[in-house]
């Protein structure tokens, strides 16, 4: 187990447990984050087609404005966390209203954690000036080469070109926002609600009885954070569509939110769906024979991606793209160590409760359907 293996280092773990704990809650976090999941479905392990029906649902001219500005935007975590109760979608929708139209990119985009501080001052100078140049270009695309977004610098024109327009976009984005609450969110808000009152008393509970590496650990399904926490103040928060992975954000120069996921292993992102998420993204994730190699490997020792390239002769971002879907499935522990160094283990608790998984799904769908 990685927590185990990683153990080792007494200093580093002192300083992780530094941070005081608190805790933060809402919905909003989820209507920021699903639309997210469901312009990037791959990277989550949701079906494609389906989220694409999703889109499908919102105006044309809104559809592709947020497709031109995601990357960027993202989901505003700092903006979501100084919502006032109860930080769900209705307040998010009630307090970016109160925003005028041209601020609103502005007040979204604050404190994107890399490069953030010239990723704001580049676009802060478009929205003052109404206007871009090619100068800007270069300095957003120095900016986000930190951001590991392959294929995303084609899209900076684009989004340059709605930051000179800030006024419409605000307004545009806004109505984006009501579009997919309406079509979407009002429904599903309903439907995670008790999956986030629950995640969020099991996590207090594990908090009472963990430290704070292993508590993390154990919220992240698998992360482990090496470097300290250089803040007095760390901030969960769980949300259900972005299970298993988790985001976090440096809110200011005390505290930092980290958002974890709390979709339970049975359920699934599609409503009404019989095959719950977990199970079919581990199977996918095992049925390739590139993968199972890795996690062959992985069950011996940690790796970073660059050896297991090496062992397997192949190309690093080959690796890292299995190395991504074995993640995703909760298959493998992530160390993320000094310099953004990252090292993997094999989760083998998880890789048991896979059959674990199928064996009860089996079970249950045929006591369901009345076979013998």
């Amino acid at each position: 187990m990685m927590a185990a293996r990683a153990a080792g280092d007494n200093k580093k773990q002192a300083a992780l447990v530094s941070p005081r704990l608190s805790w933060d809650t809402g919905t909003a976090y989820d209507f920021f984050i699903s639309l997210m999941v469901l312009h990037e479905p791959e990277a989550y392990g949701l079906r494609a087609s389906w989220a694409a029906g999703v889109r499908s649902r919102l105006p044309a001219a809104e559809r592709k404005m947020v497709e031109d500005m995601l990357p960027f935007v993202w989901v505003p975590l700092p903006w979501i966390n100084a919502l006032e109760s109860p930080k769900d979608a209705s307040s998010a929708l009630w307090s970016l209203r109160r925003i005028p139209p041209e601020q609103r990119l502005i007040s979204l985009i604050r404190k994107m954690e890399k490069g953030d501080v010239e990723f704001f001052q580049v676009v802060n100078e478009v929205v003052e000036k109404r206007a871009w140049n090619e100068a800007d270009l270069e300095a957003l695309k120095s900016a986000t080469r930190a951001w590991e977004m392959p294929g995303k610098a084609k899209l900076l024109p684009k989004f340059l070109s709605w930051a000179s327009r800030p006024a419409e976009f605000g307004e545009l984005y806004y109505s984006l926002l009501q579009s997919y609450y309406q079509a979407f969110f009002e429904e599903e808000e309903k439907r995670i609600a008790p999956a986030l009152r629950a995640g969020l008393q099991k996590a207090q509970e594990l908090a009472a009885s963990l430290d704070l590496p292993d508590l993390l650990v154990e919220l992240s399904q698998g992360v482990r954070f090496e470097e300290t926490f250089n803040v007095k103040e760390l901030v969960l928060a769980p949300a259900y569509w972005n299970t298993p992975l988790v985001l976090f954000s440096k809110l200011d120069e005390e505290r930092t939110l980290l958002v974890f996921g709390v979709r339970p292993a049975e359920a699934s992102l599609v409503p009404g769906e019989q095959v719950p998420d977990a199970l079919l993204r581990a199977l996918k994730a095992l049925a390739d024979p590139t993968r199972l190699r890795i996690l062959n490997y992985l069950t011996k020792e940690m790796l970073a991606p660059a050896e297991l390239a090496r062992r397997l002769r192949l190309r690093a971002p080959t690796v890292t793209h299995h190395l991504r879907e074995l993640r995703v499935a909760g298959l493998v522990y992530l160390s993320l160590e000094e310099e953004e160094k990252k090292r993997y283990a094999a989760r083998m608790e998880a890789v048991n409760a896979t059959f674990a998984n199928l064996q009860q799904y089996m079970q249950s769908d045929t006591e369901a359907s009345g076979e013998a």
